[in-house]
């Protein structure tokens, strides 16, 4: 669509021209602070003409952090995700910018001398301020994308889970203006039981009547099954009609791990790739982030823990402390510690099972703790210890994971790395009796994509989510 393509294009010029006016009065905030603020002492007088010279070094400046900001990718149209997930890369953006701008004031030096301090204030002024202009500018596109009428219609070519998924994502993304207008049933099988019958338009040999009879600005094909030759027909049907074609990989059914070309002389070899977490660069990265950490959140949560001690031992008899042994990386056991919850006895009848929602066994101050994930909070312990991390996939205990391998496939995979006081899993509701399978899959993708942005984010979302914490 034409009219959606230069919505698109408006707001990526928008973004643009408020980045470099947000740049620019960061770099001038930051003069200010240094020379006329009365904040840091001057040892010396002002220079001559100081807001010209800074202004012209300001402008200079900006353009390398446009040209940074770009090459992240911070201009491209639409936005996906939440603003959360863009401030990792907003943070490292303005980190290299600040650094090229160090380096081209030092190279220069000889014909301006410009304030290193200016420099390092700058960081932090344009920071806040693009953050804060950012998230004006992110608010105000979800509104516009909500509100906007210059939609793409979307046609999926399968019936079945994958095509019921991929209809979620488009509808959670308000930022794709995109629609899903119905389905096409591709084989005899039974259409998904949450795609509704009149929403299936017919059968794919029907393509070419509705695309002459209803606007399709896109098509996806999410049931790879297709014959070769029958997938090679459809691509060229879009093709003659101007029709953007995409499809979901059928290993999209099989596993969601990343895949690896290599090249055997000139035969290429189809491979999984290796985990970000097995560079060990990447292992002593997070090692560092989980001490750090660990540290503080022992420090602010001691007072916390403390209280909680005196209103477990009243509630009922027992230690203030539950200890549970939980499979960690590589599958060894581990003494997992937790705020106990529940009285000594509560699985003397029942055995190890999962937590539910109404579950009576949890005493009153348990139910309290339970629900804002306070009683993990003594795994901050586990976590200096290098028995946990920060963030993984959260631990089992040594009955189910015994259960749980032979049962459903890739369940093992969540154990290549330690295990985490919190998870992509968690934070998106699946914790406790919910579907394994769908939480092994966010497990699977959080360690696939691993990074210390992606780490930032899920502890972000831990703070404020408290779905199924029971």
């Amino acid at each position: 669509m034409k009219n959606k393509d230069s919505l698109d294009v408006m707001l990526s010029t928008v973004a643009v021209v408020c980045d470099a006016a947000t740049i620019f009065g960061g770099l001038m905030f930051a003069t200010w602070i240094r020379f006329d603020s009365g904040w840091v002492p001057l040892h010396h007088d002002r220079p001559p003409k100081l807001y010209e010279l800074y202004a012209t070094g300001a402008a200079v400046a900006t353009l390398m952090f446009l040209f940074v900001y770009r090459n992240r990718g911070l201009f491209i149209r639409p936005q996906t995700g939440s603003f959360i997930d863009k401030i990792p890369r907003i943070i490292k953006s303005t980190t290299l910018g600040t650094f090229i701008t160090a380096v081209l004031a030092f190279a220069m030096q000889n014909e301006a001398d410009f304030a290193r301090l200016v420099i390092g204030i700058s960081f932090f002024s344009i920071l806040i301020f693009v953050l804060l202009e950012r998230y004006i500018l992110y608010r105000i596109e979800w509104n516009v994308a909500r509100h906007s009428n210059q939609k793409s219609n979307i046609l999926l070519l399968g019936t079945d889970h994958v095509a019921v998924h991929v209809k979620h994502t488009f509808k959670q993304e308000p930022m794709l203006r995109a629609e899903v207008t119905g389905f096409l049933s591709t084989s005899l099988d039974a259409p998904d039981p949450k795609i509704e019958a009149n929403q299936i338009l017919g059968s794919v040999d029907e393509l070419g009547n509705l695309i002459n009879t209803m606007q399709i600005d896109e098509i996806v094909l999410t049931d790879s099954r297709l014959h070769h030759d029958r997938i090679v027909q459809i691509l060229l049907l879009c093709e003659r009609n101007l029709i953007t074609f995409k499809m979901v990989p059928d290993l999209f059914r099989i596993m969601t791990t990343s895949m690896d070309v290599q090249s055997l002389n000139d035969i290429p070899l189809l491979g999984i790739s290796t985990w970000p977490l097995d560079q060990f660069w990447h292992r002593v990265s997070k090692r560092l982030e989980d001490i750090l950490g660990a540290l503080v959140g022992l420090l602010l949560s001691a007072p916390i823990i403390c209280v909680a001690a005196i209103l477990i031992r009243r509630s009922s008899p027992g230690p203030t402390f539950y200890r549970q042994e939980r499979c960690g990386e590589e599958g060894r056991s581990f003494t997992l510690y937790k705020l106990r919850t529940m009285p000594v006895d509560a699985e003397a009848k029942s055995g190890p099972v999962w937590t539910t929602e109404d579950d009576s066994r949890r005493t009153a101050i348990g139910g309290f703790l339970r629900r804002f994930n306070l009683d993990e909070l003594p795994q901050f312990w586990n976590v200096l210890c290098g028995e946990m991390s920060l963030v993984g996939p959260r631990p089992e205990r040594p009955h189910f994971v015994e259960k749980f391998k032979e049962d459903i496939g890739k369940y093992m995979w969540r154990h290549v790395s330690k295990p985490g006081l919190t998870g992509w899993a968690q934070v998106n509701g699946l914790r406790g009796n919910t579907d394994l399978r769908e939480r092994i899959k966010y497990d699977l993708f959080y360690l696939e994509n691993w990074s210390l942005a992606f780490d930032f984010k899920i502890l972000v979302k831990t703070l404020c989510t408290r779905k199924n914490a029971y």
